[in-house]
């Protein structure tokens, strides 16, 4: 959730910070603000608009225009606020300036004991504008600032000891425009550096960074950085201590951050995946010499006696990475015959869960930033599972926290609702589930190479998939008057309806559910009429007659199907009003094939009711605070 930009330098900074808050729109927002200060400037120039970042960019460009500048505003800090304490206004969005003038701030995520620090605050003469809890962490940093002579960092050190929550801040201060502070807890943040120290950058992801730089330094938690032009940047723990410093070089496609040509980031990434999966598998799935297949992941090489002895694992996540997890639940479970649970990371992490010292827990996570999910992981490294991420953000907090694990390599997904990464993620369970199978012996030498030689065609018949995207585009104007949808799947496709409705919901605003088709006269049927739309996904598998049971049930109270059927299915057609064909493939990699055009579904029904497709309302990309 929300994002942050900050920039020091030689370049005038409003340009550099409005772009990057324009790169930072995919994580949601309602308000966004920039700080600007420069070598002379007598006080912080904060600019503020509800709404959209054009918004406030259309007020940034009126006010310099107009204005006799006779300095450069080199030094500036950006936000784009989702709202949490405090209605969406200019007033609530931030930077926060303190009562004094001399320090602004903008902040990720949530001070929990902001009430009580306010009431002491306000004891001590602080006067407050806004209803937000950002407000008060920095009138607190002021009230340490002007205490201990105006040390920036030792303000911010002692404001932080005091503070319970999360956080990820930038702050600024008048007196000096060469400066900025940056500090984290339990929510990302991102420094990148120039060669020679004499610009630096802040985000709350690489993102906004990668145009200027590719040495970053991923802040840990509980990290405070001193950014100074001309010098080194120093880093230290709230204890004082000095922090090691890590560079990393980012590998992040600028291209991938624009659309190439689609209306939509997400229909852009729906149709990535077949590249996407490639990606994933390449330098994993080898075909040798003898024409065999063999499976490479370093992760299971170098955990290898504890994940054979795993006899329980436990997978942590959310949304979409949940229903993921559900598949790789029946993965793992099928080929080795472990036994599974799926936890939502946010339920796990407050419960007093049952976790033993040979037990894997298995975190997925897109942006590798999800707080309920590295939570989760925390807690089960304190009782001495192997923690094993699954994530697609490079240097994110999870894959820092795992002890091994897999990045699924399908590039930045920019749409709030996600589509690459979920295949993504199904695609390295099948991988693991393949490779722990076929080393513990629970699987057959043929059935391993039937199925990775069937993964290594999942791309080309998502292909034949995407073709299809235009009848699904005709078909969805039908769906548009709807108010509540029904998804049913069996086995695998289970999971599948489960995405398909959260998908529909997300970006639709339609009421969605998924339930598992046997299930359906166990309540759902009693919804069932001429006006209700029903997604049946009904490719061939052992469980294929039953489904087709179901949609009789259906069709005699009169409502309305809509089919996800195997290439070539005849059945399915007669009792369906409407079907989009999927090559056959194995039960087990099904998923891959038909949850694309749930994907479709939902785009296409959201594009006809006119609504904002990548950005839907009070969703963000990345849920980075509880």
């Amino acid at each position: 959730m929300c994002g942050i930009v900050g920039y020091i330098g030689n370049k005038e900074a409003a340009p550099i910070l409005i772009k990057g808050l324009h790169q930072l729109e995919y994580r949601g927002y309602d308000s966004a603000g920039i700080a600007l200060l420069g070598s002379g400037c007598n006080e912080i120039k904060v600019f503020k608009a509800k709404g959209k970042v054009a918004n406030l960019e259309e007020k940034v460009d009126a006010a310099l225009s107009s204005e006799s500048q006779q300095t450069s505003l080199t030094t500036g800090i950006g936000h784009t606020r989702w709202a949490t304490h405090g209605e969406p206004s200019e007033t609530n969005a931030h930077p926060h300036v303190s009562m004094s003038g001399d320090i602004a701030l903008v902040h990720n995520g949530i001070i929990e004991n902001y009430k009580l620090l306010k009431e002491q605050l306000e004891s001590n003469g602080y006067e407050f504008k806004s209803h937000t809890d950002t407000e008060v962490l920095v009138q607190l940093i002021d009230y340490y600032y002007q205490r201990n002579g105006k040390q920036l960092v030792k303000a911010v050190n002692q404001a932080l000891n005091k503070v319970i929550g999360a956080y990820a801040i930038v702050v600024m201060e008048k007196s000096n425009s060469n400066h900025l502070v940056a500090a984290r807890k339990a929510s990302p943040l991102v420094i990148g550096l120039s060669n020679d120290n004499t610009e630096f950058f802040v985000g709350s992801d690489a993102t906004p960074l990668v145009e200027y730089t590719r040495k970053v330094i991923y802040l840990e938690d509980e990290q405070i950085a001193d950014i100074y032009i001309g010098k080194d940047i120093e880093i230290t723990n709230l204890d004082e201590t000095s922090a090691d410093i890590t560079i990393k070089d980012v590998d992040l496609d600028i291209s991938a951050l624009s659309k190439g040509g689609y209306p939509h980031f997400m229909l852009k990434e729906i149709f990535e995946q077949p590249h996407c999966i490639e990606n994933t598998m390449r330098g994993r799935i080898i075909m040798r010499e003898d024409g065999l297949y063999e499976i490479k992941l370093s992760a299971l090489t170098n955990f290898k006696a504890k994940l054979l002895r795993a006899r329980h694992i436990i997978i942590v996540a959310c949304g979409t990475s949940w229903h993921a997890g559900l598949i790789g639940k029946q993965l793992i479970e099928d080929m080795c015959r472990i036994r599974v649970e799926v936890e939502y990371a946010s339920e796990f992490r407050y419960r007093n869960p049952v976790i033993e010292k040979d037990d894997v827990v298995i975190a997925i996570s897109q942006s590798g930033e999800t707080a309920d999910t590295l939570a989760a992981i925390q807690l089960a490294k304190q009782q001495g599972a192997l923690v094993f991420g699954i994530v697609n953000g490079v240097g994110s907090s999870i894959a820092r926290e795992s002890d091994t694990g897999i990045y699924i390599h399908v590039g930045p997904e920019i749409g709030v609702a996600s589509t690459k990464a979920f295949t993504g993620q199904v695609t390295v369970l099948t991988m693991l589930s393949l490779a722990l199978a076929n080393a513990i012996g629970t699987i057959s030498e043929e059935e391993f190479q039937t199925t990775c030689h069937e993964l290594t065609q999942i791309p080309q018949k998502m292909e034949k998939v995407l073709e299809q995207n235009d009848t699904v585009e005709n078909l969805s104007s039908m769906f548009t008057y709807a108010r509540n949808f029904l998804y049913l799947g069996r086995g695998y496709n289970y999971p599948v309806a489960l995405e398909g409705a959260l998908k529909l919901k997300e970006i639709s605003y339609i009421h969605a559910e998924g339930y598992p088709a046997a299930e359906m006269k166990h309540g759902p049927i009693a919804l069932v009429d001429e006006e209700m739309p029903i997604v049946f996904l009904a490719t061939h598998h052992q469980l294929y007659h039953k489904i087709i049971s179901n949609m009789q049930e259906v069709q005699s109270r009169n409502g309305r199907i809509f089919a996800v059927v195997t290439e070539g299915d005849e059945d399915v057609k007669k009792i369906s009003e409407q079907v989009v064909e999927v090559p056959n493939t194995l039960n087990c990699l099904v998923p891959l094939l038909s949850v694309i055009p749930m994907q479709m579904l939902a785009y296409h029904v959201a594009v006809k009711k006119g609504l904002n497709v990548d950005m839907p309302r009070n969703l963000a990309k990345s849920v980075t605070v509880e």
